[in-house]
């Protein structure tokens, strides 16, 4: 096959590909690395590029307009090349950090009662052996063994090979007087422990025993930094998951990750991030990060594949069944973490294809798996996770509806950065618009509020009817025909550069409609698998960094959440790093994770006929029956469109 010098402005020197090679392979291949949120599927069209000399195939010129292609424009993940090509690389988007911890450190209320002797598995054990003589002649293991059982009570001691080879020097480094590090893997008598280090001399009982919580988001990883004695976090630090440069959604990240190699490059990207965030907690406590012993680590199932590097591909396809949703305890030094070798790692349990950890941990830190109230617990993002129910029983589902609520699916989306319009008004006489942007800054596009509030104040203000078509005969400019059809502007560009126009389509309302809809359908068919009605639920608990910063009227009035009191809605956060916070812990809460995992059950939407009826009747603003909607009703004043 012949051999064709690929040119990219951006590298030292060309590289040489094989005729049929996408150019998101020679740009890996030449260390530059092209955003590729849609995972490389050619449906968001952030990895073009421009061939400036030769030419390339283009197997999809989706979201390239006429003049792009004049100008040697194409996407680089449906670009094959076919000859000798030199190609311009345009600057790439960047994520600017806008990510704050849901608690301060302070906020974070240690479980009552915690009591890290009898509680948390992890313990370390100041020990004393009698040195060896020619009278006793025992083994080092053994020896430590004897000691460690009468210490513990415990009757079966595992260690690793790399442990074993340096027990011996430490014994006699320490002059017989050690400090064991144990796991008890269930705090029982009958369960076997593992030992995760022995070190020389007896360390002070105020030493720090270092865990780590850690929660792998599909757009947010966060790690919080816990001393195991005390319970206490000293550090919470978030930051992008970097797969996110692979697809924004989970599909498309499963999709890269079963092409040439994928699946170890997402394992990479999400271990660096997690690696850079540990790295980073501990600089800022003047902690050691190799001796973090233990960490829980909470997500959903497609993120716990990915990290462990098992094939997701079974997920999206049907029956939809996950390869593992228990997953063993293992150490850090399988995983590919930075810390302790030897440290536990005890990725926490799912439920389904797509109801994983996440889901798990937030019932258990909702407390809504011990209610005697009804309670919906809602993760508002691209999979839709939902549970329902008490302490009696628990239901649960997930609905993909899209990452439109995420910034992604939308002309000016964008995630929740500096420059992201996060709230919207609009006059009803004028059609005016006036919003706010987080940071204060110039505005670059919308976040998932600022969509919910722009749709809101566009369907009470009448620029769009309940299907969501526009009314292009209202007296203002702000509605107009666009290269995408009928648009609405928010902002007006300055003309140099300095001010970019903003505006929704009608493609962004449609594709807005859509996700709620699938949202709304999802708890609603939930309810109505257990016979409850909407009205009997008492409680609405909202998960989820994106939770917080939904306007609970503007997500009524268009339909997103049920039509209930304020009152009723509680916005609780990161629930699934609080969930592996406790799991961290203590023991109990770590088998009260795993019973709420086993215990609910799971309603496969796309195997229920009644989830497409309830979608249908929800692609309409609120809704189809608007008696779902009474306070959303009786503000309507809407002229009808013609």
């Amino acid at each position: 096959m012949a051999g064709h010098f690929v040119t990219f402005e951006l590298a030292t020197e060309p590289v040489q590909v094989q005729t049929g090679t996408l150019l998101t392979e020679a740009a890996h291949q030449a260390g530059i690395d092209l955003l590729q949120p849609c995972g490389g599927q050619g449906r968001c069209g952030r990895c073009a590029i421009q061939v400036t000399n030769g030419a390339v195939r283009q197997r999809s010129k989706l979201r390239l307009s006429q003049e792009d292609l004049e100008q040697g424009y194409a996407l680089a993940c449906q670009a094959v090349v076919e000859g000798d090509v030199s190609v311009y690389v345009p600057p790439q988007e960047s994520l600017e950090r806008r990510l704050t911890t849901d608690l301060t450190v302070a906020e974070v209320a240690v479980p009552s009662g915690y009591n890290a002797a009898s509680d948390q598995p992890v313990r370390r054990i100041a020990l004393t052996l009698t040195p060896p003589s020619m009278d006793d002649q025992t083994d080092d293991w053994s020896r430590l063994q004897t000691v460690l059982r009468k210490e513990t009570g415990i009757s079966e001691l595992l260690v690793s090979l790399s442990l074993l080879r340096k027990i011996g020097s430490v014994l006699r480094q320490g002059e017989w007087q050690v400090t064991a590090v144990l796991d008890s893997m269930g705090n029982c008598p009958s369960c076997p422990a593992r030992l995760i280090d022995v070190l020389p001399g007896h360390l002070s009982s105020d030493t720090p025993l270092w865990g780590a919580a850690i929660d792998i988001g599909t757009t947010t990883v966060s790690v919080w930094l816990v001393d195991l004695l005390t319970g206490q976090v000293k550090q919470q630090v978030a930051e992008y998951n970097r797969q996110i440069r692979r697809g924004e959604d989970v599909i498309s990240r499963i999709i890269y990750a079963s092409k040439n190699g994928g699946d170890s490059e997402m394992r990479d990207l999400v271990l660096a991030s997690i690696n850079d965030l540990l790295k980073r907690a501990c600089q800022r406590e003047k902690a050691n990060q190799r001796k973090i012993v233990r960490t829980t680590i909470s997500g959903n199932s497609i993120m716990m594949h990915l990290l462990l590097g098992i094939p997701a591909e079974s997920i999206r396809r049907s029956p939809f069944v996950t390869a593992v949703n228990h997953i063993p305890v293992l150490n850090a030094r399988e995983i590919g973490l930075d810390i302790h070798p030897e440290a536990t790692v005890d990725c926490l349990p799912g439920v389904a294809s797509y109801v994983g950890a996440d889901i798990s941990a937030g019932v258990l830190s909702s407390g809504m798996d011990d209610s005697e109230m009804v309670s919906l617990f809602m993760d508002i993002g691209t999979n839709g996770e939902t549970a329902l129910g008490s302490r009696e029983w628990l239901v649960t589902c997930a609905c993909s509806a899209g990452p439109a609520f995420e910034g992604a699916g939308v002309q000016h989306g964008m995630r929740a950065t500096r420059g992201a319009i996060e709230e919207v008004w609009i006059n009803g006489e004028t059609f005016e618009p006036t919003y706010r942007a987080i940071g204060d800054a110039p505005p670059r596009g919308f976040c998932g509020s600022g969509l919910i509030s722009l749709l809101a104040e566009m369907f009470l203000t009448g620029i769009v009817d309940k299907g969501g078509n526009f009314n292009t005969t209202l007296p203002t400019d702000r509605i107009r025909q666009g290269e995408h059809g009928w648009e609405y502007v928010v902002v007006w560009g300055d003309g140099n550069s300095q001010l970019s126009t903003i505006t929704i389509t009608h493609v962004d309302v449609d594709n807005l409609i859509r996700a709620k809809a699938a949202i709304y359908a999802g708890f609603t068919v939930l309810a109505d698998s257990v016979g409850l009605p909407l009205e009997a639920v008492e409680q609405v608990l909202i998960g989820g960094a994106f939770g917080k910063y939904i306007n609970v009227e503007k997500a009524v009035e268009i339909g997103l959440l049920p039509d209930m009191p304020w009152d009723n809605f509680h916005f609780l956060g990161n629930t699934s790093v609080l969930g592996a916070y406790y799991a961290l812990l203590d023991q109990k809460l770590r088998d009260r994770i795993k019973d709420i995992a086993s215990r609910m059950t799971y309603i496969e939407l796309s195997a229920d006929n009644s989830f497409f009826e309830a979608f249908t009747s929800a692609l309409f603003l609120p809704h189809t029956d608007l008696s779902h909607f009474p306070s959303v009703s009786k503000t309507l004043r809407i002229p009808k469109i013609p």
